[in-house]
């Protein structure tokens, strides 16, 4: 039998939260009614009255978690977690409770503009859709429970920011700026191919799919500190080169705005992987 994890308060915000640590200096935001009533720092907590368990990471702090908490509706917080769990069913297990916090808050903040009847447009709002299909399709099934449940119909376009705080969920950046950051360079690669090629991309493609999925990976790589690609030879480099000279020219260029923006170091090896998606993405014409 698996012994329960002690966990004393550390701060009380207010009788219904508190700020808990456990044995391993985990700290949490932990809501139940009466949880906070008479209680100091170093006191066990009752964890059969928690309710609730929120998580601090990057800028939410647990001070931000705790008005949070007396601010946004309980309502409001419940329809989240049930887009928390689809979303992890839906598109995998880095969906975690860290996405809680600003996601409840996004979705509060659009229910309010919804009542006083003012929208807002998103940039990258073209961009996104075929950029992130999968967070996308996914945010539009969280807006139908978001209206089953709270009875509003937010506008379609309020998948937009749903959509990146999921991709956010996955490279685990500390804010959304990060993940705004990686879809506009996402877009201006694109734009490179385009500019060499001067050729319209089919953005719904599959090849498409497949070079910004391998740039997630590289950009989730980046972040993580992950392994590097394996390393080739000399000669299937040459090779790539003399007979995609166009496409391995635009993959320096790729290369060459991943270190502007992020000081990444782009490999050889990686340059070869991105000309060879250059070259499936432009088959139409010449190398």
């Amino acid at each position: 039998m698996r012994r329960r994890r002690r966990v004393q308060v550390s701060k009380v915000f207010n009788n219904n939260v508190v700020l808990g640590v456990d044995e391993r200096g985990s700290e949490h935001v932990l809501m139940g009614r009466g949880l906070g009533f008479q209680a100091h720092a170093g006191d066990a907590v009752d964890t059969e009255r928690v309710e609730r368990t929120f998580v601090a990471s990057g800028t939410q702090t647990a001070e931000r978690i705790a008005a949070f908490v007396e601010e946004i509706p309980l309502a409001d917080i419940e329809v989240t977690e049930e887009i928390v769990r689809a979303g992890r069913e839906a598109l995998g297990d880095h969906v975690t409770e860290h996405v809680l916090v600003p996601l409840a808050d996004h979705i509060s903040f659009a229910l309010r503009r919804a009542e006083d009847g003012s929208q807002i447009e998103y940039p990258l709002q073209w961009e996104v859709p075929y950029l992130y299909p999968a967070e996308v399709a996914f945010s539009r099934v969280a807006l139908r429970i978001i209206e089953e449940r709270r009875g509003v119909r937010l506008p379609d376009l309020e998948a937009i920011p749903l959509a990146l705080h999921f991709v956010n969920a996955q490279f685990g950046a500390p804010d959304m700026s990060t993940t705004v950051r990686m879809t506009e360079v996402l877009t201006e690669t694109l734009a490179i191919i385009r500019a060499e090629y001067a050729i319209e991309i089919d953005e719904q493609s599959l090849d498409v799919a497949r070079f910004v999925t391998h740039l997630r990976h590289l950009f989730l790589r980046e972040q993580q500190g992950g392994p590097r690609s394996p390393v080739t030879g000399d000669d299937l480099h040459d090779a790539v080169r003399a007979a995609r000279p166009r496409a391995y020219a635009c993959a320096t260029r790729i290369g060459a705005l991943l270190t502007e923006r992020f000081g990444w170091d782009v490999t050889e090896d990686e340059r070869l992987y991105l000309a060879l998606h250059v070259s499936r993405l432009t088959a139409g014409g010449a190398a």
